[in-house]
């Protein structure tokens, strides 16, 4: 009979290797799956912004786990945005601020998120938009879609912006590259896996064109849509680099002259509720596969988009329309169905968090800090600021109760979001506030490091 010493130190020796990460977590590793949305800003059910916006399935993948409610991009536009989730740095780190640096040519492919998961035993594959630029090598395997690349074409085969030239689809779902990017994720999930698995499914709308099919735009007729909150004067307390950002003489006006408004909100309504569409076709294909109860879920949208709001359209600019969009996580043991998280993050805490929950060790160069305590307690302290970055030298800091603007030439903009969430009166003049100003400014990167010389290539094309 064994001594009751032997059987206390087995059993102390099983606990242990049950919290090391690799050891005993091997044989039930869990799986992710990774959902990057392009240009997915909060027009989504959860967040109540935009109420007539249907979005049903990402609403109900919301519900069974832990939906944030003020999450922020590293950057308000694709390519640096990307590269921050995917690298785990920020822009003012890597450099890669704008849509033309090749950050492949500074990141190296030890120090990215697939390639934690290939090296930890993963099978590693990705379809779509996932980085901006892809690096094939960064995959086990990578679907491009066909009609990736595709462009808007005048009368005359000359290119035409596509927020001027709105197009309903009226062939078939089977010939647009989101239907071909979420066939491909569902036939994966459909396999049998003997290694767990990071799956990246990058959907490409709402990104313009806004060619989605006919039904999904009468879903939302324009006469019934109701107008963006906007107030006429709401750039006069704005500084110079502010207003220049939001360059109210080009698109806003444009939109104005042509009288084209609420036929631009349809289209990106149209084209929220169609990814939404296909959001619901992977999900399905989780559940009806082996791997529903044994895979952590993370959507995201990639930053805002501007709807008319302070008179700009699109992205690239650092208020809340601009950088907040939706993140949604499932992880298995770790979630409660229906949590709620109101704590300010930004999406630097991807990369760490999903290495965390898989047991996998988080590099030394990862900027952001996981957010488990959050997922398993959405109410828990939480005292990080939110960090967004616009070009060089140009930064927005948001805590729950405010956020801080500042840019490359000093201009500042403070606002108070409990009091005022539209951002409509910069209160960054206050003398009363300027304590508020030196606490969210301690946030600031202490260095903001130039591209790498030779990756700025104008005319690059993008992977999309």
């Amino acid at each position: 009979m064994k001594s009751r010493s032997f059987t206390v130190a087995v059993a102390a020796m099983a606990a242990l290797l049950a919290v090391v990460p690799g050891r005993a977590q091997n044989a039930s590793r869990l799986n992710v799956l990774f959902i990057p949305v392009d240009d997915l800003n909060h027009w989504v059910g959860y967040f109540g912004r935009n109420a007539q916006v249907k979005t049903p399935n990402i609403d109900r993948l919301a519900a069974r786990g832990v939906r944030f409610t003020r999450a922020y991009a590293a950057a308000p536009i694709c390519n640096p945005s990307r590269t921050a989730v995917l690298s785990g740095m920020r822009p003012s780190t890597t450099g890669v601020y704008d849509q033309e640096t090749d950050w492949r040519t500074s990141i190296p492919a030890d120090k990215t998120l697939p390639t934690q998961f290939r090296n930890a035993g993963y099978f590693v594959g990705g379809a779509g938009k996932v980085y901006h630029f892809n690096r094939p090598t960064d995959w086990e395997v990578y679907m491009r879609p066909r009609a990736m690349g595709e462009q808007q074409t005048g009368e005359r085969g000359e290119r035409v912006d596509p927020l001027f030239n709105i197009k309903p689809f009226d062939g078939r779902d089977e010939d647009l590259p989101d239907h071909e990017i979420t066939s491909w994720i569902a036939e994966q999930l459909g396999k049998k896996h003997d290694r767990p698995f990071f799956l990246a499914c990058g959907l490409l709308k709402p990104h313009l064109p806004w060619k989605v099919p006919r039904r999904f735009y009468e879903m939302y007729p324009p006469d019934k849509i109701p107008m963006p909150p906007y107030q006429e004067k709401d750039l006069e307390d704005i500084p110079p680099a502010g207003v220049a950002v939001a360059n109210p003489k080009g698109d806003h006006a444009k939109i104005l002259e042509l009288g084209r408004w609420k036929e631009t909100m349809q289209a990106y309504a149209a084209a929220v509720s169609y990814a939404d569409m296909n959001v619901g076709r992977v999900i399905e294909a989780l559940d009806r596969s082996p791997y529903r109860d044994n895979t952590i879920i993370v959507l995201w949208g990639d930053h805002g988009w501007h709807l008319g709001e302070k008179h700009h359209w699109r992205k690239q600019k650092l208020w809340e329309e601009g950088v907040r969009a939706p993140l949604i996580w499932i992880a298995p043991g770790v979630t409660k169905a229906g949590g709620v998280c109101e704590r300010t993050v930004d999406f630097l805490t991807l990369y760490p968090t999903l290495l965390d929950l898989c047991g996998i060790p988080i590099p030394k160069h990862v900027e952001g800090k996981s957010i488990r305590s959050l997922l398993v307690n959405p109410k828990a302290a939480w005292d990080l600021p939110a960090l967004s970055t616009y070009l060089f030298g140009n930064h927005a800091v948001r805590t729950e109760g405010w956020r801080y603007i500042r840019y490359n030439d000093g201009g500042e903009e403070l606002y108070d979001e409990t009091k005022d969430p539209y951002e409509w009166t910069n209160r960054a003049a206050e003398p009363g506030l300027a304590s508020i100003k030196a606490q969210l400014a301690r946030w600031l990167p202490k260095i903001n490091n130039h591209a790498p010389e030779g990756s700025h290539i104008p005319g690059l094309p993008p992977d999309r």
